[in-house]
């Protein structure tokens, strides 16, 4: 509570700010350099995410190097003098000094970004992580609600200065300072680290930290492409609702509340919808509703609007609900896109210097950030582009990033696939999850009653999971592509296709070997009947070659329902659409006890309780 209360109010504090900041420069025509309104707005963005690029591989060492909670109390203490500068640059009305406030504000955020998520997985258990990851994104992004709203209303506050807002940020940063000091200690994962001082350098090793783990990389750049196109959206905001709206701070507020309301709310549904685990599935999810209604973004506001003089104005108007709804839904998006690619980010990567791939993450975070304003500034300014065009190329541009992802990490794209049967056509409950270990070889082995049983054990291990499968039912049209996406590993009987056969023991010896799952379906076909017919000592071969535990499953309750077979005896009787069933995992098999028989009993055991 401590940790959640003091990230809350650091990330209101700089909202209120940012977004003071923001409304004096558009509706007091605050002027630097000659620049432009959006120009200056732009600027101020990349002022304040330049700090993340230079400094965040230093801070991932500290991050690593000593005890955390110690680390955030000095740098709540940093934020109170930050804000006092702030009060100063406020009194004198002295732009400059304002920007540099922000980029002391990024640079205190850089500090604290490494700590914020790497004491997550360091207090939190496996199984608890999406739910910590959705609930401190909420939190976070209500409080950026908060200072959103509050940053704009406070200085319309008419006053000689603006008082109100630095008296707030002012108070929030003492505030957050006093919560920090009932953070217990988060120890050391790396005490003997040697810091680097030479950051660009240690920029380079965090890169380098990344690209050790794909999927991690992979996650990463995702990331960093969120924060382009959310950057792109959200800086354009103040501007948008001025120039393009003919409204006031009052309609700036509005429409960030309705991106951050989304957020939160998707946020919390990730933990929903992924069942309390590391779904990636929702990640193409996310991808495809930020381009959908980005593209609506821009048709929605591309007509002429009449100047509004207040809020109900503007929403007497019925086309304007649009709008709203599309910020609305965009944060949604935003949120089943970007919780699990943190929460894998973290589960995948090393304890040892965890932090330090934050900071990797943040560095190419604020990377791409930077080239959103440098983007959003060449197209307002030099292009000529207008802000609802702005938002319709970044959409597109979106597609075509999510496309090339999807298509260089199957993973992705597979999991998607399979959410979506397993949260349509079927209604999975699961036993026994914590028998499948986190890491190393293993041997998954079920019953096999479907065509689609990989995907529906693919998709409640949340570890990628290669099949082998009968070289038949793999050619199956339709689903042929989704084994082949899936790196399913065909199998024939040794008299059928001897070469097919000797191919498939090839590839299990390197899933075994890389210490992945291998799923296997001993039983060597689908069930006619829906009995389980007598395993096959194919399982044994592989085990006396190599030593792997073995984790027996059953499936449950799928016999008759789609995808299945049935008797022919049964085939007006309609399928079972909706159908609940249940993956039941067995106690692993040491390799030394394991036969087909042994497994063959204890498929059929976890199954009884079906019959």
């Amino acid at each position: 509570m401590p940790f959640f209360i003091t990230q809350a109010l650091g990330a209101f504090n700089d909202n209120v700010f940012k977004n003071g900041l923001a409304a004096m420069l558009v509706f007091h025509s605050s002027q630097l350099a000659g620049l432009n309104t959006d120009q200056v707005i732009n600027l101020s963005a990349m002022v304040f995410i330049l700090p993340f690029f230079l400094f965040s591989a230093m801070f991932g060492q500290f991050a690593d190097k000593f005890e955390k909670s110690v680390q955030i109390r000095n740098i709540k203490l940093f934020e109170v003098f930050i804000m006092l500068a702030a009060t100063l640059g406020f009194w004198l009305d002295y732009l400059p000094l304002l920007l540099i406030v922000l980029f002391l504000l990024g640079f205190q955020s850089t500090m604290f970004g490494p700590i914020k998520y790497g004491i997550i997985p360091q207090v939190l258990e496996r199984r608890e992580l999406i739910g910590g990851n959705a609930l401190v994104e909420m939190g976070t992004f209500v409080a950026i609600l908060a200072g959103t709203i509050a940053g704009p209303l406070l200085m319309g506050i008419e006053a000689d200065w603006p008082v109100w807002v630095s008296g707030t940020a002012l108070a929030v940063a003492v505030l957050g300072y006093i919560a920090s000091r009932g953070i217990p200690i988060a120890p050391a994962v790396a005490p003997d680290l040697k810091i680097n001082w030479n950051f660009m350098a240690e920029t380079v090793r965090n890169i380098r930290f990344i690209r050790e783990n794909r999927v991690v990389l992979n996650s990463v750049l995702g990331i960093s492409w969120f924060w382009f196109f959310g950057a792109t959206f959200l800086v354009q905001i103040p501007s948008f609702s001025e120039t393009v709206l003919g409204g006031d701070e009052r309609l700036m507020s509005t429409l960030l509340a309705m991106f951050i309301i989304g957020i939160s709310t998707g946020s919390l549904l990730c933990e929903k919808l992924s069942g309390g685990q590391v779904e990636i599935g929702l990640v193409p999810f996310g991808a495809i509703g930020l381009t959908l209604f980005g593209v609506d973004m821009y048709f929605a506001s591309a007509g002429e609007f009449a100047a509004y003089t207040g809020l109900g104005d503007f929403f007497a108007v019925g086309a304007n609900w649009r709008i709203i709804g599309d910020l609305l839904m965009i944060g949604i998006f935003s949120g089943f896109y970007i919780v699990p690619l943190y929460a894998l980010v973290q589960q995948r990567s090393a304890p040892s210097h965890r932090s330090r791939v934050i900071a990797g993450n943040n560095i190419l975070n604020a990377f791409f950030m930077v080239i959103s304003a440098i983007f959003a500034m060449m197209l307002l300014g030099n292009a000529g582009f207008t802000i609802p065009e702005l938002f319709l190329a970044t959409s597109l541009l979106n597609l075509l990033v999510a496309i090339y992802i999807f298509s260089i990490v199957p993973e992705f794209l597979m999991r998607f696939l399979i959410w979506i049967l397993i949260h349509t056509i079927y209604r999975v409950e699961v036993k026994g999850i914590d028998n499948i270990p986190e890491s190393g070889a293993v041997i998954v082995a079920s019953n096999h009653v479907s065509f689609v049983d990989p995907l529906i054990i693919g998709g409640v291990i949340r570890r990628p999971v290669r099949f082998v499968m009968y070289y038949r039912i793999f050619q199956t049209p339709m689903l042929k592509s989704v084994f082949r996406l899936g790196k399913a590993i065909p199998i024939a009987g040794k008299h059928e296709d001897p070469e097919v056969l000797d191919q498939a023991y090839l590839r299990i010896r390197e899933v075994i070997d890389e210490g992945d799952v291998l799923g296997i379906f001993p039983e060597g076909q689908i069930t006619p009947d829906g009995e389980i017919k007598s395993f096959k000592k194919g399982v044994e071969k592989i085990v006396s070659e190599q030593t792997v535990t073995v984790v027996p499953m059953a499936l449950c309750n799928l016999w008759g329902s789609l995808f299945s077979r049935r008797d022919p005896l049964l085939k007006r009787r309609p399928y079972k659409f909706r159908a609940r069933i249940e993956l039941r995992i067995g106690n692993p098999i040491p390799p030394a006890e394991l036969t087909a028989e042994r497994l063959e009993t204890d498929v059929r055991e976890l199954r009884k309780a079906d019959r």
